[in-house]
């Protein structure tokens, strides 16, 4: 019987194990056929017009759309990025348990996570550029991008300081450090791995999102300043599309947005290290 047992045991095993190598195979297989598809399509209309500083509709650059990519992308993890960590900081260290407060906190972070990015874009417009009279600009679609990263951000930050051993806690207060002073230079340091994966995750979502700033910064081919209406590479590629006079264009331009993601999440990794080396 025990035989039998261990047997099917074993059988089931190798089931599994063989389902999650097939699953495996799948997903990469799918992002590899995806990547190739992307590459094909877009190298071979890569050319040098399209990086021409002012946009045109003979040349299509895609130039003020990558500058206008990374300013906001600046822009919102500086809004976002002390708010949401800070946040986190206070659920884990300061708030109790049991607090009704903090757990209606944690219920509205999480739904807020689950809202479809057209009713932030919505919400955006009424607010930003209906209420507060921003207009169509860099600085309502920031604010938007900065209200629907700080879910991920909150959440991401929280788990990894949730993470850190309650004794590294411990010993920092037994040699006599504070409480501010044991989360900035004992807790931080050690969750900054886990917080980064939140940072780049937002980096993804800022960089491909449409629906939102299509509403609130605009679609205007231009760099943009923060009271000023101006596109990203996603709405970019989106408006090419929706003309249909420029598939090749926007081929060319999801290779570039592919690229941009890969080294801005290279670069975020590469900055957390540096800081969590400098810390520690």
């Amino acid at each position: 019987m025990d035989r039998a047992k261990g047997y099917r045991r074993s059988f089931s095993g190798r089931i599994l194990k063989s389902l999650v190598y097939l699953n495996m195979i799948l997903i990469v297989g799918v992002i590899l056929w995806m990547i190739g598809y992307i590459l094909l399509a877009g190298l071979p209309n890569i050319h040098a017009s399209l990086f021409a500083k002012v946009y045109n509709s003979e040349n299509v650059s895609l130039m003020p759309a990558l500058i206008n990519t990374i300013s906001f992308v600046a822009m919102v993890l500086l809004l976002a990025c002390p708010i949401g960590i800070s946040a986190a900081i206070y659920f884990v260290e300061y708030g109790q348990k049991d607090s009704k407060v903090i757990h209606l906190l944690r219920v509205a972070t999480e739904t807020l996570a689950g809202v479809p990015s057209i009713v932030f874009g919505l919400f955006g417009y009424l607010c930003f550029v209906i209420t507060l009279k921003l207009g169509y600009s860099a600085l309502a679609g920031c604010l938007t991008l900065a209200i629907m990263v700080l879910p991920v951000i909150i959440r991401t930050s929280e788990e990894a300081l949730l993470a850190v051993p309650q004794s590294l806690r411990e010993g920092s207060y037994a040699l006599g450090a504070g409480r501010v002073r044991t989360i900035f230079r004992i807790i931080l340091p050690q969750a900054m791995a886990g917080i980064s994966s939140g940072v780049i995750l937002s980096v993804g979502r800022i960089v491909g999102e449409t629906a939102a700033l299509i509403y609130t910064a605009g679609t205007l081919a231009k760099v943009a300043d923060p009271l000023s209406s101006g596109r990203t590479l996603a709405v970019h590629m989106y408006a090419l599309l929706s003309e249909g006079t420029h598939i090749e264009e926007a081929n060319a331009t999801a290779v570039i947005l592919l690229l941009m993601v890969i080294v801005l999440n290279i670069l975020a990794s590469v900055v957390v290290k540096l800081l969590t080396k400098n810390k520690m």
